[in-house]
């Protein structure tokens, strides 16, 4: 039997932002990030911010936002509420962090 180890562990909020937008591009529809960071209003933590992305940690919990480049025809709030699903399922399964929240705002149309 293995005992457990004290110690500190830590993620780079860079990782927050990196799991966070490759789940968005992996998802069919999304073309690209919008060009600037999103913005999260009220909420207070650590952020780590990305082109499209911002995440606010506090006590362990996660807050994010999100701006996507769409494809034309793609039905969007079909799309969002995927995307704000894949994302939370992700955060919670791969960093074992909560999600308070992700918000998702379409930034964009993109053609081919």
């Amino acid at each position: 039997m293995s005992q457990a180890l004290s110690g500190r562990i830590t993620i780079a909020p860079q990782v927050l932002t990196t799991v966070v937008a490759q789940t968005a591009l992996a998802m069919e529809g999304v073309r690209g990030l919008g060009a600037r960071p999103s913005h999260i209003t009220g909420a207070r933590g650590r952020k780590a911010v990305a082109a499209g992305v911002e995440a606010v940690v506090a006590d362990n919990t996660v807050t994010i936002s999100l701006i996507v480049d769409v494809a034309p025809g793609v039905n969007m709030m079909a799309l969002a509420a995927a995307l704000q699903q894949e994302i939370a399922h992700n955060i919670e399964h791969i960093l074992g962090m909560q999600v308070a929240r992700v918000d998702v705002t379409i930034g964009d149309v993109v053609f081919p």
